[in-house]
């Protein structure tokens, strides 16, 4: 319903419509104003009622969370296992400090954070929302996880350039040396030795 009416959209078996140029954050914002502004005041044609009208007519109050960290703990699905250093949480190459870790030292975390926003992380220990740990390396910034995944294997590439010129230089370093080492066993081999020089015969009646 909302994707049939982007650009570049291409149904199964046929051609795409125009080109694609909505960036990600572009496609997040439209599909939140689909969500919000059309799907749910738009009227549905088996219950012949707009959704955002038949859930407030239900009445039903869903339990909400007692805090923004257990809403966290609910949306933010991306939870990994983490030991804490006495300098902090170490994750995607990055280090996550706060206060609080410091009673933490040794002891396993769950961190659980949002790939859009890798400039600070949720810390929850056994059940328990712990703390928020903040990246000083991207302090005040935005900086999704991908970034740092393009970035990093954007450098492991040029690692792997430098390090492939230095084996291409040394292996013909070492060509060159077996060939000057070559060139010297066979000028051994080839020089003229001293021809012996013939003996006189002699007879015992002279």
């Amino acid at each position: 319903m909302f994707l049939c009416e982007l650009d570049g959209y291409a149904p199964a078996g046929g051609r795409a419509r125009g080109k694609a140029r909505l960036t990600l954050a572009e496609l997040d914002s439209r599909l939140r104003t689909f969500l919000l502004d059309v799907y749910h005041r738009r009227k549905c044609a088996e219950t012949k009622a707009p959704p955002a009208e038949r859930w407030e007519a239900n009445g039903f109050l869903p339990r909400m969370p007692e805090s923004l960290e257990q809403l966290d703990l609910l949306l933010v699905q991306v939870a990994k296992t983490r030991r804490v250093h006495r300098d902090g949480i170490h994750f995607h190459g990055l280090r996550y400090i706060s206060p609080t870790l410091a009673a933490y030292v040794g002891e396993s975390v769950t961190i659980r954070f949002d790939p859009r926003d890798m400039g600070e992380i949720r810390v929850f220990h056994g059940e328990g929302f712990l703390c928020r740990a903040i990246s000083a390396e991207l302090a005040g910034e935005t900086v999704p996880l991908r970034d740092i995944i393009r970035a990093r294997n954007r450098r492991r590439r040029e690692l792997r350039a430098v390090l492939r010129d230095r084996q291409q230089t040394v292996e013909t370093l070492l060509q060159i040396k077996r060939g000057k080492l070559t060139e010297t066993e066979d000028a051994k081999t080839s020089s003229p030795t001293k021809a012996a020089e013939p003996t006189l015969k002699r007879y015992r009646n002279e």
